[in-house]
């Protein structure tokens, strides 16, 4: 029988919020707290007292939030009863906020964002391009709500899903309701959830483990970190759901040791969750009780793969195990046990409480929902984003990216991390969903996409993700243990000007070995960025090989710098700056490059002051 009514504990939540007044907003992610956020928290708190005694609110309150996402232009202040968002705010600034816009209603023009499409200032939140094409589902409360708050939680629905679900106590209704959704898993290999479910549901009656998976190992992304720091009560909610579906009663959070906000705020959310009786023993009065912990993972990559997490929370060097017994039958400490990603889980609350209907009406025909991405490199608005399945790559950079940074050409975007593929611009009106990505030779991933542009060498690329995946494979499977070594030796050779075109088949030969042969996921998607960048970039590889030449400009052994006399004022100043000595010449006189000595560093083409030096 429950005996919390989660309306009475949503109003009371309610009430507290407004009584806050003024909400200042104040992202306080991993990125902004480097950029300086609980500096400019601390100054907002400071000035707040004395300034709501001049304006309309009887209070003015500084939240402090998790990612709002648009890391490029941190750190952000959200003003949500002005509509307002600044970007790229310092201390300094605070002030004039306070007195400019919250006391005269006059915002101030230089801290808005700058469209770089028009080159105007965007005076309202939902005008920013970065923002206008998402759709946010996982992410809704990230950067609304303070997410240390348990109250502020609620007051945005928080455990109103899992309270109805006691209530109704019926756990196979749940799973009917995530397998109707089609939400898949998205941590890469996109499984159907609720099947994921199911299968685990079938060893009800004995001890079973519900586990996350927040071992997020891809450079660059930051997905399920920003769940984690932003609406962690929401990931706690969502694994008690998953719990109550196929009879666990206790539960693991695998998160990585160097996201210590995440670990810090997830504390927190545990114990304030046990403390209402949102978690622990008998949940909100009913039979249903569960248990969560939270394990350190030590940054292998390779624990990302389901069985190595298994094995790492069971004190043992994380390595795959070969499957099966699958997980949903033989897992965590021989039991039973339920592996979903953080996003995955996030989105467990939303369907429960808007219906299956309501989540699969978004997305493609067989990629329902929407997904996460980590928007990095050479667009203009970098962040994090979430966008309906389906959205485009060329909405994506263009639209909510901005469009290439300082007017370059685009070239090719890498999706799905270090495992996924390179994609070029014939691709960018591809439907970001399951299946076309896979077909195109890259995959959704964890939600890793990296834009390059003209000025990036593809070769160079793949050797960059390969170095990666070789340091982080186990070793304990020959194919990926030799393969990808052997495959980054040949990738050396290449960009270093020493490659030969017999390089190209024995490089496609292995990487399919590789792919073929694996054990476990790493190994088997390892190939992806070398047989991609193979695929659409050949000509680079050749150019390399044949030419002796990057195209791109950007691998050092193949760079000739050479001084253009007819330029060069004699001033010295190269040749003081060149760390070997390789410049010869005197003043007011054309100087020379030793190319015997030259070690390309680039120092003379950084420091010439009348561009006399130039790259051949």
């Amino acid at each position: 029988m429950i005996t919390i009514d989660i309306k009475d504990e949503q109003k009371k939540a309610e009430e507290q919020l407004k009584k806050q007044g003024l909400r200042v907003l104040v992202c306080a992610g991993t990125g902004c707290s480097a950029n300086g956020s609980l500096k400019v928290i601390e100054k907002f708190k400071e000035l707040g007292a004395d300034v709501a005694k001049l304006t309309a609110y009887d209070k003015v309150t500084v939240v402090p939030t998790g990612c709002h996402g648009f890391c490029e232009q941190g750190v952000l202040v959200v003003i949500p009863d002005k509509h307002i968002t600044y970007v790229k705010v310092k201390p300094e600034d605070v002030e004039e906020i306070y007195k400019s816009h919250i006391i005269n209603n006059k915002p101030v023009e230089r801290l808005l964002y700058t469209d770089p499409k028009t080159n105007e200032h965007v005076h309202k939140n939902e005008d920013i391009n970065f923002y206008a094409k998402q759709t946010r589902t996982a992410l809704e409360n990230c950067g609304h709500i303070n997410a240390e708050s348990i109250d502020e939680a609620i007051a945005v629905h928080g455990y109103e899903a899992l309270a109805n679900i006691i209530k109704e106590n019926n756990p196979d209704a749940v799973i009917k309701e995530i397998l109707d959704s089609g939400l898949r898993g998205r941590g890469g290999a996109g499984f159907p959830t609720g099947l994921k479910w199911k299968f685990t549901a079938a060893n009800r009656g004995g001890k079973s483990y519900v586990v996350c998976n927040g071992d997020e190992g891809d450079p660059g992304a930051f997905m399920d970190r920003s769940v984690m720091e932003g609406d962690p009560h929401k990931l706690l909610e969502g694994m008690a759901i998953a719990a109550f579906a196929i009879g666990a009663d206790e539960g693991y959070i695998y998160v990585r040791a160097e996201y210590p906000l995440a670990i810090k705020r997830l504390r927190k959310a545990i114990s304030d969750a046990e403390e209402r009786n949102y978690l622990g023993k008998n949940i909100l009065g009913s039979e249903f009780s569960f248990t969560l912990h939270i394990k350190e993972g030590a940054g292998a990559f390779v624990c990302g793969e389901e069985s190595a997490l298994i094995a790492s929370i069971e004190g043992e060097r994380g390595m795959p195990r070969p499957k099966p017994p699958f997980p949903a039958n033989k897992g965590l400490f021989q039991r039973p046990t339920l592996i979903n990603n953080v996003e995955t889980l996030a989105n467990v609350p939303v369907i429960m409480r808007k219906g299956a209907k309501w989540f699969s009406s978004m997305g493609t025909e067989t990629s329902k929902g929407t997904k996460t991405f980590a928007l990095t490199g050479e667009v203009n608005n970098t962040g994090l984003i979430e966008v309906p399945m389906g959205t485009t790559l060329r909405e994506i950079i263009f639209d909510i990216g901005g469009g290439i940074r300082k007017g370059k050409k685009f070239k090719a975007v890498q999706i799905g991390g270090p495992s996924g593929g390179c994609l070029t611009e014939q691709h960018l009106d591809l439907q970001m969903d399951y299946e076309s990505l896979t077909k195109a030779g890259a995959m959704v991933g964890s939600g890793g996409l990296v834009v390059m542009a003209e000025d990036t060498c593809m070769v160079e690329v793949a050797r960059f993700f390969m170095n990666f995946t070789k340091n982080e494979s186990c070793g304990k499977c020959v194919p990926c243990r030799e393969g990808t070594k052997n495959m980054l030796k040949i990738l050396e050779k290449i960009v270093a000007g020493k490659g030969e075109m017999k390089d190209l088949d024995v490089l496609e030969e292995l990487a399919n070995t590789v792919k073929d042969g694996s054990l476990c996921g790493l190994g088997k998607t390892a190939p992806n960025p070398v047989l991609s960048t193979l695929k659409y970039f050949r000509d680079e590889y050749i150019a390399h090989i044949k030419d002796k030449k990057c195209p791109a400009g950007v691998c050092s052994a193949m760079k000739t710098i050479v001084i253009n006399e007819a330029k060069c004022k004699g001033c010295t100043k190269c040749a003081r700056n060149c760390p070997v000595g390789a410049i010869e010449g005197t003043v007011k006189n054309p100087h020379k490059i030793d190319q015997s000595k030259c070690i390309k560093c680039e120092a003379c083409l950084n420091n010439c002051p009348f561009k006399a030096i130039e790259l051949k």
